[in-house]
Formats: C-alpha cells, structure tokens, sequence
C-alpha cells in the first residue's frame, strides 16, 4: 500500500482516509494466543533496529511488526525460526510500502553486527521460502492499515495557531509542530512494543498518539473540536489508549532517570517544550511546572539464555493452511543452527 508523495495533502486524501478507516474494521483478528509472547518486545525490537538501520519508512516498520504478531498468533514457532519471520516481515512490508531501491539487499542484512551476534546467516532460499509462506498466512493480502499510516493525515492538524500553551497563546508555531512531530513519532514507537495496543484499532491508536503528544506539551483544549470531526472519536473513546501511552511514558523517563542524580530543578528564563522523557501525569499536566529534561538513548543489552528449544504447532493456535499439521521447522526444512534465547527488554 504505497502512497506516493504527500497524499494527506492531495485532493484525495479524504478518500484514501476513508478506504483506511473502512479496510481497518476489516483486519484480521489478534487473539494474543502465541507461546512465544514473551519474547515478542525482542523481536520487535529487532525489527525497530534493522529498520533504523536502512532508514525505512515508519510505515514498514509497523506493517513489519503487525505481520510478525498476527503470525505469531497463529503458529507455534520456534525461537530459531522467529529470527528469520522477523527478518522476513520486514523484507516484506519494505517490499510493500517502500520503493524498490530502498528495500533492503540481502549481502547488507547479513553484514550487519546484530545479525552475527545471533549467529545467523540468511540465504536467498531461505528467504524466499519464508516470504511465500507469510504471504500464504496472509491470503497474499498486505493491504493493512497500521498506526502509521493514519498519523500522516492527524498531523498536519495536530497544532492550530488557536491553540494555548500553559493558557497563553504559543510564541512559536513552528517549533511547536516541531515537537509535536517528534512526540507523535515517540508514542508511535511505543505502541509497537506492547501487544495490548492491538486491542485498539489503528486509527484510534494514531489519534491517541497525538492526543497525549498534546497533553505532554501542555496544548489545550487536549482534544480540540476539530480532532474530534476529523477522526469521529471522542475524549472518552480515546481515554483509555491515552492513558496507556504516559503511562509507558512515564515509566520510561524513570527508567531513563535512574543513573542520573538528583539536580534541583531551576525555573528556565524563557518558555520551553519538554523533549520525549518528560514525566507528566494526565490529571495534572496543566499545574506542572516547566522544567526542561535531557533526553537519553538507553543502550539495548541482549543477554544470552540457553540453548533455544523448538516447539511444535499446537492445537491452541490456528491450524496451518491446506490442512497442513507439522512443525514450523519441518516446514520450512532448515538445518539447526546455534540459536540462542533473548528475553524480550525490560521498560
């Protein structure tokens, strides 16, 4: 589903947000089902990771994850073969929603240091193998809306010059946008690590991610008016999305703060923005003081287990296709390899 250009701001763009909104009521279902669900926030990671790397469009990015946990959902996998679906769901939704010279190339996947540090080597074969055989779970069918997508036509709208900051009028348009850019691209990123967002439909999900950019930066009314005729939903539907969204926000900004040590906080000579890792609390961002937080990058660890054992479909996940019952690894007909287990990452 590529969209060439600035679409939202075409003629089109209603049309093509409506068809969204109409194709996502049509999504597959997410049952949450899958054995390996505790190790889903490594695997989306890795896939955040690889993604950065090539710098590919946030959209392939999400497409990739939500192809990796609707088949997760449905098969019983072994952590050996998650490597290569992960790999595998990015390839795709790259292929998908990128153009053709952005997709990443074999020799540079293998290049990269993550993958020799799972000691893992992809092959042509190999991957083509597994790419069919998502695309046969699909229906060959990649048409999903994602988060991602509907965030481009809330943005342009996100900020009005009506608009009131702190409860006075905002002395600067553009850096405002510009922070609501960057916070909207934060929360998004923090849908994607926690699989309970899949209970909202994408759609909400995008509107929440800038409902809560607002209330971070302290922008109100919180939910204008006219969010609430662009996207149809309320405060009330969005609440509980929102509510979510800082609460992973917070937790991450104390987590972020731990190694820190305690500074007594200053009031700032002008009027700023927080940057993403900014603690607020929805009932109270209005009376917070303005304080102004460094962001952190938190290195990402990975910690060896043991050996990676290989489990089976099961009767609990959806059968597999044409009535075929036997294992992922039987399937796909890889030779073992020296795999091994990673928790999926603490917030």
């Amino acid at each position: 589903m590529e969209l060439e250009g600035q679409w939202w701001k075409g003629e089109l763009a209603e049309d093509i947000y409506q068809a969204l909104r109409y194709k996502e009521l049509r999504l597959p279902a997410y049952k949450g089902q899958s054995p390996q669900l505790s190790l889903r926030r490594y695997f989306a990671d890795l896939i955040a990771i690889v993604s950065n790397r090539f710098k590919l469009c946030p959209a392939a990015r999400h497409l990739a994850v939500y192809l990796l946990d609707l088949f997760m959902d449905r098969y019983d996998i072994s952590v050996q073969q998650l490597h290569m679906v992960a790999l595998s769901c990015l390839l795709l939704a790259s292929k998908f929603e990128e153009r053709e010279d952005r997709v990443p190339k074999l020799e540079t996947l293998n290049s990269l240091g993550c993958m020799s540090s799972m000691n893992l080597v992809l092959t042509k074969q190999a991957l083509l193998h597994m790419e069919l055989l998502l695309l046969e779970s699909f229906q060959w069918n990649l048409y999903l809306p994602t988060a991602a997508h509907f965030i481009e036509y809330y943005l342009p709208v996100a900020v009005n010059e009506t608009d009131l900051h702190d409860g006075w009028p905002m002395a600067c348009m553009e850096k405002t946008m510009l922070y609501m850019s960057k916070y909207a691209d934060y929360f998004l990123e923090v849908s994607l690590q926690d699989h309970a967002f899949l209970r909202f439909v994408p759609s909400l999900v995008a509107a929440a991610c800038v409902a809560a950019s607002r209330v971070i930066l302290r922008l109100s009314p919180s939910w204008p008016p006219r969010f609430q005729r662009l996207s149809a939903y309320s405060w009330e539907q969005l609440l509980p999305c929102v509510e979510r969204l800082l609460i992973a926000h917070d937790s991450d900004v104390k987590e972020a703060s731990k190694p820190k040590c305690q500074q007594p906080s200053a009031p700032p000579a002008q009027t700023v923005y927080p940057v993403p890792g900014q603690s607020v609390s929805l009932h109270q961002y209005m009376q917070r003081p303005n304080t102004q937080y460094m962001q952190q990058n938190q290195p990402v660890v990975l910690s060896a287990q043991g050996p990676a054992t290989y489990l089976t479909h099961t009767a609990s996940a959806a059968p597999l296709r044409l009535g075929q019952t036997q294992n992922m690894d039987a399937k796909l007909n890889m030779p073992n390899m020296a795999y091994q287990a990673y928790p999926c990452f603490d917030r």
